[in-house]
């Protein structure tokens, strides 16, 4: 017997999930289908952008889901598709393989202005009343519409108004992709008559009022019918100069993420309900809800998944000697921990075996890092330390000058401040209005995001909204600081890595 497969793919996006997005195109009579269409998502950076993935065998022409055949599920978020190598992920379901491009001018907006001449007569009093509809072209053939201009009253000789859209609305990036634009004449029963139409792309529209900017109306009909017909009047077109957004394009390679913790005498025994270190059976404490916020996000951007974790503030066992720089994992050799469940499970065996103690030192830890980033500025990595704290800065001196050193290197900082205390120090390093400086040099880059987690803190206890609310304000500045770097030092992106069948996983300390 022979069995007819047909499979399409729904697809649902952001953290809770949406209605029904898209519907990929039936493929018949595969096991292997291929998928050509694209479609286009809004990313962000600092938000935590989940992906379902539902694969069905279509048993009927309904529309109705229900109807048709569930063959299996994914998961996975958009920044784990992101941040693969050579934005290449595989998921089994089956198997289902995603593969991401960056549209190269999706932020780009087009501004353009049409007029027309010697448009046909399609009133009864000799004049039109005339519009322009443009369509995008579709990989299978088809057109899409994506604007209508005002409609000008009485004349064919139109002059319509400068309006903005999109470049990806238009042709979806595509600068050379086939714009479609039909001309109608306006009838206020809806019954437009068709004056004509031409094709053009946006990169011929963008070049101004030239010779090569205007284009023949044509209709077809009335040109298989009148042997002298020329056509129906012609368009000019008047494209501007587009406006365009920094893009997002050297996440493809490693994005390294250190965490650090802040562990310090004054928050108590963390057996106790007291401590912002307290161990909660039922709840997370403020230190591992800030990590698991920042992390769960960040790590999709790490090949390994493994990362470095250091406390400061405490007393070591056996001898008690107080370190401002220890692995969490107690392994002097390999700070490394898997996952950020990993980071979480380290910590918490962490407080059960070290006596929290101060002063708070922030440098040690910044210097640690910056070592690491010295040793890899071509552009290949990036660096964010998370710095969890509950107070104030002991050694602000010196912690102003890791900051100013940490500038000039492919690195981040980002700082947490848990509990009631001030945090004015806090926010002298962070530079979005007065640079960091240190012994007259002032830092190269604004590197630092410090925020309170209080204010980010749900007034219901709602712990997943206030971690995406602080996650979100906290990540947001990452992107242009890492663009910053790459900038400055002239990196250009590197090309995406073909994808491999046996995944390489490299750790780069």
């Amino acid at each position: 017997k022979y069995f007819k497969i047909k499979t399409m793919i729904l697809s649902y996006v952001l953290g809770i999930w949406f209605d029904l997005l898209t519907r990929l195109k039936v493929i018949d009579n595969t096991l292997n289908p291929d998928f050509v269409r694209k479609f286009v998502l809004d990313y962000f950076f600092e938000e935590k952008q989940n992906l379902r993935f539902d694969v069905y065998n279509v048993d009927s022409r309904s529309s109705n889901i229900s109807k048709h055949s569930f063959l299996g599920q994914t998961f996975c978020t958009l920044g784990e598709i992101i941040g693969s190598s050579g934005s290449r992920l595989e998921r089994k379901c089956g198997s289902i393989i995603f593969t991401a491009e960056e549209l190269s001018n999706c932020r780009d907006i087009a501004t353009m202005q049409l007029c027309a001449n010697k448009l046909d007569k399609k009133d009864f009093f000799g004049k039109s009343d005339p519009f322009l509809v443009f369509y995008r072209s579709n990989e299978d053939g088809t057109f899409t519409i994506c604007h209508k201009t005002e409609v000008i009253k009485n004349t064919l000789n139109p002059v319509w108004q400068l309006f903005t859209i999109p470049v990806r609305a238009l042709c979806n990036g595509d600068y050379d992709r086939t714009v479609k634009v039909d001309v109608y004449d306006w009838d206020r029963d809806g019954s437009h008559d068709f004056i004509g139409e031409f094709t053009t792309s946006y990169r011929e529209l963008s070049r101004g009022q030239s010779q090569f900017n205007v284009y023949e109306v044509l209709n077809p009909k009335k040109k298989g019918r009148k042997k002298k017909y020329v056509n129906s009047g012609t368009v000019r077109g008047n494209g501007l100069p587009v406006k365009r957004s920094p893009l997002l394009i050297y996440f493809h390679n490693d994005f390294h993420y250190l965490s650090s913790l802040s562990l310090s005498l004054s928050l108590g025994n963390p057996s106790q309900p007291t401590s912002l270190h307290y161990m909660n059976p039922y709840q997370l404490n403020a230190y591992a809800m800030a990590l698991k916020a920042v992390g769960e996000i960040i790590q999709d951007y790490d090949s390994d998944k493994l990362f470095p974790a250091y406390g400061f503030g405490a007393k070591l066992p056996p001898d008690g000697k107080i370190s401002h720089a220890f692995p969490l994992n107690s392994d002097c050799e390999n700070a490394n921990c898997i996952g950020i469940e990993g980071v979480l499970e380290a910590y918490y065996d962490c407080l059960r075996k070290v006596q929290l103690y101060g002063p708070t030192n922030f440098a040690p830890v910044i210097n640690q890092v910056a070592q690491c980033a010295s040793e890899v500025t071509d552009g290949s990595q990036y660096f964010v330390l998370l710095v969890i704290t509950d107070g104030v800065i002991s050694d602000m001196v010196q912690t102003r000058e890791a900051v100013v050193t940490a500038a000039s290197l492919p690195m981040s900082i980002i700082i947490v401040g848990v509990g009631p205390a001030e945090f004015d120090a806090m926010e002298e390093l962070d530079g979005d209005e007065v640079r960091v400086s240190s012994r007259g040099r002032a830092a190269e880059r604004d590197i630092v995001q410090f925020v309170p987690f209080r204010d980010y803190i749900d007034r219901s206890g709602n712990q997943v909204l206030s971690m995406a609310r602080l996650a979100k304000d906290v990540l947001a500045e990452i992107p242009d600081q890492l663009l910053s770097f790459m900038k400055s030092r002239g990196i250009e992106p590197r090309p995406a890595l073909s994808p491999s069948p046996t995944p390489q996983i490299n750790v780069h300390l």
